[in-house]
């Protein structure tokens, strides 16, 4: 039997905690188009996608604000109101990771979800792709926490509500944004780069950020896992 068919997430040993979007769903390959084209149609002759890329991982709200400050740029309330709307309406609607629901079917730990984005999205997207039973309510979002990523806030209430040390948790993260909160939270975290959002030039962002190994193609996590569990387990007291 395995660690999560025999304890509840309180008394589990070690923990997975996985990002949502471009972890479990590949969604941010959508929001960016979204993204870029409402802003764009916004200000016309302005080429926004090398400011609106860099910064995903955000919350929307973030991203839009940076955004017209890096180009001088103003947005009004009911604007962003409406960008994140659309956004989110586009994006809930985005497959899941290839080959996510084989590789959590094959990973023998208690897993929670910590997404930068609300939770009614985030259970939204899980039940219609059929993830969310992977997760049960063990599910840590940016409406829940009084920051969100990159502070560690949405990791520390994961740890707290599995009665775990951030040191027992796994992250699986695509953006520096991700892997800078769960580094500053205290656990190891594996960097993914298979979404369709991702090239191979954010190796070295997620590695600076904190990330101790980067992989592209979810066939790889459960051994990924289960070598981090090996280690974890000779390193305890």
């Amino acid at each position: 039997m395995t660690a999560e068919s025999t304890a509840g997430p309180g008394i589990a040993r070690y923990a997975l905690i996985c990002d949502c979007d471009g972890v479990l769903i590949d969604s941010e390959a959508v929001a960016a188009r979204v993204l870029v084209r409402e802003l764009e149609a916004r200000w016309p002759g302005i080429d926004v996608a090398p400011v609106v890329l860099p910064l995903l991982g955000l919350r929307i709200e973030r991203v839009l604000r940076d955004t017209a400050t890096q180009l001088g740029r103003q947005l009004g309330a009911d604007d962003i109101d409406a960008i994140r709307r659309a956004v989110e309406a586009a994006a809930i609607e985005a497959p899941a990771v290839d080959g996510i629901e084989r590789a959590l079917n094959q990973v023998p730990l208690v897993k929670g979800c910590a997404s930068n984005s609300f939770r009614p999205y985030v259970e939204a997207v899980l039940v219609r792709t059929g993830l969310k039973r992977f997760f049960g309510e063990r599910l840590f979002c940016a409406d829940a926490v009084p920051n969100p990523k990159p502070a560690p806030d949405v990791y520390l209430a994961a740890a707290q509500g599995f009665g775990l040390a951030p040191g027992a948790c796994l992250v699986v993260e695509d953006s520096v944004t991700g892997v800078t909160a769960a580094a500053a939270a205290g656990m190891a975290v594996l960097g993914f780069i298979g979404g369709g959002h991702a090239s191979d030039a954010q190796i070295d962002r997620l590695h600076a950020a904190g990330a101790r190994h980067v992989f592209d193609d979810m066939s790889q996590l459960p051994e990924l896992v289960a070598q981090w569990t090996l280690s974890a387990t000779a390193a305890a007291p």
